[in-house]
């Protein structure tokens, strides 16, 4: 059969009857018009702008905010508008250590990774922290999640069922949040150095693992699962602890309460009827992936981010996002507005995590974890946050600590603690506290707008900000 002078014989069908895609359809719109991210280090003096010019999809904001964040970059300020279909966005950054960006390696990884750059051949970098970074998907290691009620010592419990399975923790992040926990583990085989393939032990492994999640407890809530691939680690532990902030009703907890009451953020969230968008106002204290966490929530909600304008001064961040649904509505209902409001709030806390931090670096074995973990739950000791990783044959693991009850810790008990692990191996860095006037400040500052942006560049008069 022919049709306008082609061939639609049955070598354009695949073998049941279905017509054929070529694999290479998807990507043909970025191959024929791709984005443009230009690395300018000249027009700031005390930041790199990058700005990101692309057709516009739905979650391409989070994309360009997730490469930077991986990177370790801090965004000290954001334009972002991608109203109708073009997206249009200035980021200013630096590393962590308030440096331009200036290694041609981590250039052209943001390039490639935006699209920008077909032909690169940079598919791995380290970070200024020393974290590597790489854009091919890790396919060997199995990946675990686990999401449930928090106790002292289910750390402790998780990892040493891992140890009894001869399972070797690779890497691993845990985020505690209103007495709930999510983590999300990867493993190999202490046997072949590999992902774990075998269908009894993997079932074995999740038994065992949700046992220990449930404990003495009835469990609720309660899941386990080994996923095929996990994309991204910290979205994915959005993704859990927002499903389960949906599913369980969050329980009151007195983990540093009275410090969390004076600097819990403040999140507001409004119509503009002329304008037809929902506005939301984040005001916070400011910290590493704070921009990560805000948009990755409100993607994941199916919102659409239209406008949004970002800014660090000091120790406190603003934000101002203009949102739609995915549908074109706007949040009408004070119960819609509320959620928002709260699962905001929560993305945000997540990460913050109370307690004093703990850093080890020592030679990487099996069981390390578990016995690093025990340790911790034979000193009274509780794990609100972990970051766990692999740099070569060395395990650079950061804890958070309270003690049993979610209380600072005393200090003896740190002491002690590292005197039986090894003084060399762990460190204490404590964290900062917010000074008792912090909320104060933060709602005592000018308002920042994306309308106040847009007015000072002359586009609006001062009637329209």
């Amino acid at each position: 059969m022919r049709v306008h002078g082609l061939d639609c014989s049955s070598t354009s069908v695949s073998g049941r009857g279905c017509p054929y895609f070529d694999p290479e359809y998807d990507t043909l719109s970025l191959r024929l018009d791709p984005p443009s991210v230009v690395i300018d280090n000249t027009s700031c003096p005390d930041a790199t702008l990058i700005k990101v010019d692309s057709k516009n999809k739905h979650g391409i904001l989070l994309e360009v905010v997730q490469v930077l964040t991986d990177l370790d970059l801090a965004i000290s300020k954001a334009y972002i508008s991608s109203d109708g279909g073009w997206f249009m966005d200035v980021f200013h950054v630096t590393d962590q250590l308030g440096n331009k960006l200036t290694d041609e390696g981590i250039i052209d990884y943001i390039q490639q990774s935006l699209g920008a750059k077909q032909d690169s051949q940079t598919t791995e970098v380290q970070t200024c922290l020393g974290r590597r970074v790489s854009l091919r998907s890790n396919t060997e290691q199995t990946a675990i999640e686990l999401c449930g009620r928090d106790r002292p010592g289910l750390l402790s419990d998780i990892s040493g069922v891992l140890k009894d399975m001869m399972c070797n923790v690779v890497a691993a992040e845990v985020w505690t949040h209103n007495l709930r926990v999510a983590c999300v583990v990867y493993v190999t085989d202490e046997v072949t150095g590999g992902p774990i393939e075998d269908e009894k032990k993997l079932a074995v492994i999740k038994a065992r693992l949700s046992q220990a999640l449930q404990g003495d407890e009835s469990g609720k809530g309660s899941k386990t699962d080994i996923p095929m691939a996990v994309l991204h680690t910290e979205r994915r532990l959005h993704q859990i602890m927002s499903a389960d902030f949906a599913a369980i009703q969050p329980e009151s907890t007195n983990t540093f309460v009275a410090a969390a009451d004076k600097t819990r953020p403040a999140i507001s969230v409004q119509n503009c009827a002329e304008k037809g968008y929902s506005v939301v106002n984040v005001r916070c204290n400011d910290r590493p992936k704070l921009l990560f966490d805000t948009v990755c929530t409100l993607t994941d909600m199916k919102y659409v981010v239209f406008h949004a304008a970002i800014r660090s001064e000091g120790s406190f961040a603003y934000q101002e996002y203009y949102i739609r649904l995915m549908d074109g509505c706007t949040l009408k209902s004070e119960a819609e507005q509320e959620y928002v409001v709260k699962c905001l709030e929560a993305a945000i806390e997540r990460r913050t995590g109370g307690g004093i931090r703990l850093e080890l670096c020592t030679k990487d074995r099996v069981g390390l974890l578990s016995d690093v973990t025990r340790i911790f739950r034979e000193n009274g000791l509780s794990v609100t946050r972990a970051d766990v990783s692999t740099q070569g044959d060395k395990a650079v693991n950061v804890f958070y600590v309270t003690d049993a009850s979610g209380n600072p810790v005393d200090r003896r008990i740190v002491e002690a603690t590292r005197k039986e692990i090894g003084q060399s191996i762990l460190q204490v860095k404590d964290l900062t506290p917010s000074s008792p006037n912090s909320q104060h400040e933060v709602a005592s500052k000018s308002r920042f707008s994306f309308g106040t942006f847009l007015y000072s560049l002359g586009l609006i008069n001062s009637q329209q900000v």
